[in-house]
């Protein structure tokens, strides 16, 4: 592989963060999990601020959420590309699949646990 001889340079920087927002724009348009995990984490968002839950609890919620957004951008990495190198079923490749799926599956399992343990009490105590 040839070494890459592009200085760098802030601009080309700023530019590269546009590949990252169309990624993002693709996963919310085109996965329908996705769109789950970002209605969930709008969710913590608003429980939070009603709830005005404190400074560790806040960084447990936002680092769930960019947990789950995290896998579930890798998931759909693996699956795209296991796609494109055998569009037809292949058992290595379901295998692969069904691993990055569940990559997301537990982190947001233990997102909803953080997210009781968190709210739970709070939505309790006005039951």
């Amino acid at each position: 592989m040839p070494p890459n001889n592009k200085k760098f340079t802030l601009g080309r920087r700023i530019r590269s963060f546009k590949y990252a927002f169309k990624g993002l724009l693709h996963l919310i348009r085109e996965e329908p999990n996705a769109r789950i995990h970002f209605v969930a984490g709008i969710i913590a968002i608003i429980c939070g601020w009603y709830f005005d839950i404190d400074k560790s609890e806040w960084l447990a919620v936002i680092l769930c959420i960019g947990i789950v957004f995290t896998t579930e951008i890798l998931n759909t990495a693996v699956e795209n590309i296991c796609d494109y190198i055998s569009p037809t079923y292949h058992h290595k490749i379901k295998i692969i699949k069904d691993l990055a799926a569940a990559a997301v599956l537990i982190s947001a399992l233990m997102s909803v646990v953080i997210a009781v343990y968190i709210f739970g009490p709070k939505l309790l105590a006005i039951l």
